[in-house]
């Protein structure tokens, strides 16, 4: 029993030095949308000059939140190198899981913060639509960061090259391929991410947060 806990403790510190780093940077990432989603969608604002700012941030930002999931491939990796069924089952699997999850719940209570907002301002049936425009602007984010790495702040920093990379990769067959695949998988997560988190949030009596037409 001693041999099994100190091999699954060296696991752990193995799987934390490769990825801690990169799981808070990303996770900090993740959550600047969904910190600016309650201050923009739930706070009341006018939409002034500095609301509008934040909206363009909060757009910009957004793709971060279900790009983790991308970081399957760390997950894959970690268990090519860890050659133990208990130290994957629990250890790696789950900190990568957890981690995955975090980041893409983020998300989901990013966009169901909009959709509160929208309902509020009597726009309800433009829900749907703004949540699958989302998510086919946040797979061509994420095709931008996994592949010709870029980041957020490019769109400041390199708005030339950025502008170049969409013109000259989104025509190809296979960016393409890519960008629907990834927009298939996040509309199908975000939905079940959804259910569930709106029927328990819906159980808990936080009905103040999201509360979907048909209980009004």
């Amino acid at each position: 029993m001693r041999k099994l806990l100190t091999a699954l403790l060296r696991v752990l510190w193995y799987v934390l030095r490769r990825n801690i780093g990169r799981i808070i940077w990303n996770l900090f990432l993740a959550f600047i949308p969904l910190g600016l989603s309650f201050w923009l969608f739930r706070g009341g604002r006018s939409r002034s000059f500095l609301w509008w700012l934040g909206f363009v941030v909060f757009l910009a930002f957004l793709p971060n939140a279900p790009y983790i999931l991308t970081d399957i491939v760390h997950l894959i990796t970690d268990v090519r190198k860890v050659n133990s069924i208990w130290a994957v089952t629990l250890i790696v699997f789950p900190l990568h899981l957890i981690f995955i999850l975090t980041g893409f719940e983020s998300y989901v209570l990013s966009l169901i913060n909009l959709g509160y907002y929208l309902q509020r301002l009597g726009l309800s049936k433009l829900i749907v639509a703004a949540e699958l425009s989302i998510h086919a602007l946040c797979a061509v984010g994420i095709y931008l960061g996994r592949f010709p790495r870029y980041n957020s702040w490019d769109i400041i920093t390199q708005p030339d090259a950025l502008v170049d990379t969409i013109a000259e990769d989104l025509i190809g067959k296979v960016p393409l391929a890519i960008v629907f695949i990834t927009f298939v998988i996040i509309t199908i997560l975000y939905w079940l991410f959804k259910q569930v988190t709106i029927g328990v949030l819906w159980q808990r009596g936080a009905i103040d947060f999201y509360q979907p037409a048909s209980h009004k």
